[in-house]
Formats: C-alpha cells, structure tokens, sequence
C-alpha cells in the first residue's frame, strides 16, 4: 500500500503519468466482464465478495476515512451499489459487450437526470446524442430475442442509469470525497450479498477464489483510487478518450478466452452508441462544460 500511496503521489505532479495511471486502470477495469464470466458463483455473491475486498483496499488506503453522512453521500453510495449488482447480473443474462456498451450511456443519463437534480439544461447535441444513440440500443436490444438476454440488456441500462446519479451526487458532494462514497457504496454490496454468500453453494476452489481476489483490488478497488487521484490532473477530452478503452477491451477478453461472439447487429449499434456517447463528451468538453 506505501507503493500504490507513493504511486498516486507521483502521478499526480505529472499529467504524462497520469495519462498512463488512467488507461492502466481502464485496463483493470475492462477485465470484469471476462472474469465474471469465468465465475461459477451466483452473481450477488460474487459482487458481495469482490467489493469487500474492495472496501479493504480503499479503507488501508484512506487510513481514516471522512463520512459526511450526508443524503448525497449516502445517495451515491446507494446507487453505487446498484450500478455494480446490476451489472454483474447483466453479464449473466446477457453479452459482455451488450452489458458494457449499454451501461456505457452513463453519460447521457448524467445530462437528462441533471435538468432536474442540478438544474442543468441539456443542449440541442445532447438530444441529438439521444436519438443516435437510441437508433444503436435498438440494433443491440433487437439482437437479444429470448426473455433472459433482455432482461440482461434492461439490467445494464439501469446500472448506466444508476452510475449516473452516483456520478452526480459526487457533483453535489461539496468538497466530498469520491473514495468514501466508493467505499460506503462497497460495503453495502457486501451485505446485500453477503447471506448469499454464507448460505449459497459457492464453489471455493483456487480459481474461483483467485477471481475474487483479483476483481477486488485489481478490478475495483486499486482502479478507483487511482481514478480518484489523476481525473483532476487530465483535461475532459484526455478522460473521454481513455475512458473509451474499458468498452473496447471488456468484450475483447470476453471472445478471446471465453469465446462469446457478439452478433454483428449488436457490434454495429456498440459502435454507434460509444461513437456518439466519445462525440458528444468531446464537444461538451471542448465547450467547458
């Protein structure tokens, strides 16, 4: 942990190593899909036990950690939660890139939730996003005809939804920490998976412990900080851009050591949405906004 303090301390006086800092944590990131997949365990399980060791990585790091107690604290802590259950679940129920490539919409959720939770007017290029983006979702929900791969493509549009409003009740979180809200938001995924856990018949041998190990300090928990430390040192462009590499990469893995293939209807409206959703952060970044 002195390294990784050591780490965020260096990357943060260096806008080239925080580049670098963040597409490795986008890397990191990307791996949840084929993991997930790889694991036999039952999916609220499997999210309780990777955010508990979450939760120890970011509380040694922390040290002491500063709970505000706060309604949006609390509210992004919730939803940080949600956002995670659901997307695990999504990956059960349905393709890694469909269950990646919809929750990739956070953004744009972010820009319609914000006209009534921060009083925020959306521009005529986010309604245009809207569309496009709508006319990919259909390509990608059309794909999935059988009732379970639609509910996991309704799964993780609600965790894209859910990560919006966490992403903005850190706007409202005055001087707040996003590591606390993360840490909150872990341990309430641990308990909430935590009967399934004990009571559930989860396999324990070494490679489904070495899956949750590694989902949570190098999945989430060491990402996040990471996040945490060098967004503020990076223009909104160079997060844009490099925050494209989890999308491209989780399904990557998935079809290489697992063999999931995409259906080329889904591939085609991926690439619309992460288009118009990359397109759309570019001219609001370019903007200001």
């Amino acid at each position: 942990m002195l390294v990784l303090r050591y780490y965020c301390a260096m990357i943060t006086q260096s806008r080239s190593h925080s580049v670098v800092a963040l597409f490795l944590a986008m890397i990191l990131f990307s791996t949840a899909g084929l993991l997930i997949k790889l694991s036999q365990w039952d999916a609220l399980a499997l999210n309780g036990a990777r955010n508990l060791i979450a939760a120890v990585v970011i509380l040694i790091y922390l040290r002491r950690p500063r709970f505000t107690w706060s309604r949006t604290q609390i509210g992004g802590a919730i939803f940080y939660a949600f956002t995670t259950i659901a997307f695990v679940q999504a990956n059960r129920w349905t393709t890694a890139a469909n269950a990646i490539f919809i929750q990739f919409t956070a953004p744009l959720w972010v820009a319609l939730f914000g006209i009534w939770l921060l009083g925020e007017r959306p521009r005529r290029i986010d309604w245009l996003t809207m569309v496009v983006v709508g006319l990919g979702m259909i390509l990608i929900f059309g794909n999935e005809l059988s009732g379970e791969g639609f509910r996991g493509n309704i799964l993780a549009l609600m965790s894209g939804m859910s990560l919006a409003l966490m992403l903005i009740s850190l706007r409202k979180q005055k001087g707040g920490s996003p590591a606390e809200t993360v840490l909150l938001g872990s341990l309430i995924s641990f308990a909430i998976g935590l009967p399934f856990i004990l009571f559930g018949a989860q396999p324990t041998n070494a490679q489904e412990l070495g899956i949750i190990v590694f989902l949570g300090i190098f999945q989430l928990g060491i990402p996040f900080i990471v996040v945490t430390q060098v967004v503020q040192q990076l223009s909104a462009i160079e997060t844009i851009l490099i925050q494209t590499i989890e999308p491209v990469l989780n399904p990557i893995w998935v079809f290489l050591f697992v063999g999931e293939r995409p259906s080329l209807s889904a591939i085609i409206g991926a690439l619309i949405v992460m288009t118009a959703v990359t397109v759309r952060g570019i001219v609001a970044a370019k903007n200001g906004e």
